[in-house]
């Protein structure tokens, strides 16, 4: 009797696994489930909740994973670890195999491999049931996933835009050249980051960069507060004449670089220590005060130092308008540094890329994930703060 009562519960659940449109698929997801909240208490060395003296790190809520299997499509709860990442064993597995994969069909596309060939290779890699049928369909799916991402619907309102250039060796007929990707990244109204945009740059031109900002505005965007980037002259007039009363910030740590290259290396440690205060004043008032200061010090000993600085520090003050947002996420285009390392981490295996689009298709499929992790993460400027610059903005 007692063994019949133990699985009234299980039996329970069985029929409500019946119940839905795919029952083996929510039998899966809720199998994944159960094992990421136990693989995750044995890392914690805690249940969920459970005071312990011994534990080795705590939870953080939750984020939405997608999960493509063979029987579909799950969205899963990953439990989140504060101070810590967190990706579940069967994810890590698979997504090893899925990246190898990528790479090889990658492969059949810049060089015109067979899909016999690709087969082979595949069985490389220990993914021995895929068919070239298989191989083609999974080709063309990620071709139009990349596609789809490039161009998508956007907001209206992003109030702030980062953007920043990819350089990578591209073969363009018989020669090689030093090629450039912008790559625009937004935050919308909910403080939540995004990738906007991947356009590759042929030539650094107010015409290129209008194209690229009015391709932005005829997928949906309007309205743009400010726009953070390096100095360059056709960005800076592009900005001004597609996004009117916007206001620019110029990239600190870039104007820092453009500053020191005019420092002779025995002094250049201490003076960028001196530099970096200007940003780290608590005002406008103050930034401006403190870098004269620094300018009438070394005016005669680093003269073109300090005429670059002069030149370019109101455009680098620019962020001092919106005090309420924390000043090292709008001084800089950090946020597009950090993806962009790590995207020249990951395509540096490649070398020499046979073709601008083999390209931009590899980087816009790992730029889909970042996005995808952005979406379920938490919001990288306070939604609260957003709001009440934009009421302000509104009344003024």
């Amino acid at each position: 009797m007692a063994y019949q009562n133990s699985t009234v519960p299980f039996e329970k659940m069985l029929l409500n696994f019946i119940s839905n449109d795919d029952p083996m698929l929510s039998m899966l997801k809720w199998l994944c489930e159960k094992l990421m909240e136990t693989e995750v208490q044995t890392k914690l060395g805690a249940e969920k909740s459970e005071r312990v003296a011994n534990r080795q790190g705590y939870r953080s809520g939750y984020r939405v994973r997608r999960f493509d299997t063979r029987m579909g499509t799950m969205y899963l709860m990953v439990p989140k670890i504060r101070n810590g990442g967190y990706i579940p064993f069967f994810v890590e597995a698979k997504k090893r195999s899925e990246a190898a994969l990528m790479n090889v069909i990658q492969e059949a596309y810049v060089n015109g491999v067979s899909t016999r060939k690709i087969e082979k290779l595949t069985k490389t890699l220990g993914i021995e049931s895929i068919s070239r049928g298989q191989v083609s369909a999974i080709a063309k799916d990620l071709n139009e996933q990349v596609a789809a991402f490039r161009s998508r619907s956007l907001e209206a309102t992003y109030p702030v835009l980062w953007v920043d250039a990819l350089y990578k060796k591209i073969r363009d007929g018989h020669s090689v050249k030093n090629m450039a990707v912008l790559v625009v990244t937004g935050v919308n109204l909910e403080g939540r980051r995004d990738i906007l945009a991947l356009e590759p740059m042929y030539e650094e031109s107010t015409a290129t960069y209008n194209k690229l900002f009015e391709n932005l505005k005829a997928r949906g965007l309007e309205k743009v507060w400010l726009v953070i980037s390096d100095a360059h002259k056709g960005l800076i007039k592009a900005v001004r004449e597609s996004f009117v009363g916007c206001s620019w910030q110029r990239c600190k740590v870039h104007f820092m670089r453009n500053i020191l290259a005019y420092i002779s290396g025995r002094d250049k440690k201490y003076f960028a220590e001196k530099l970096k205060q200007i940003w780290l004043q608590p005002d406008y008032e103050s930034a401006r005060k403190y870098a004269r200061s620094l300018m009438d010090e070394y005016e005669l000993r680093y003269p073109t130092a300090v005429e670059t600085l002069e030149e370019g520090l109101e455009d680098s003050l620019q962020f001092f308008n919106f005090k309420e947002i924390d000043h090292r996420k709008i001084s800089s285009t950090n946020i597009l540094e950090r993806l962009n390392r790590e995207i020249r981490r990951r395509t540096k295996v490649v070398g020499i890329f046979p073709s601008m689009d083999s390209y931009i298709r590899l980087v816009t499929s790992y730029m889909i994930e970042y996005s995808e992790d952005w979406s379920s993460s938490r919001s990288y400027i306070n939604p609260e703060i957003v709001n009440a610059i934009q009421q302000k903005l509104l009344a003024a």
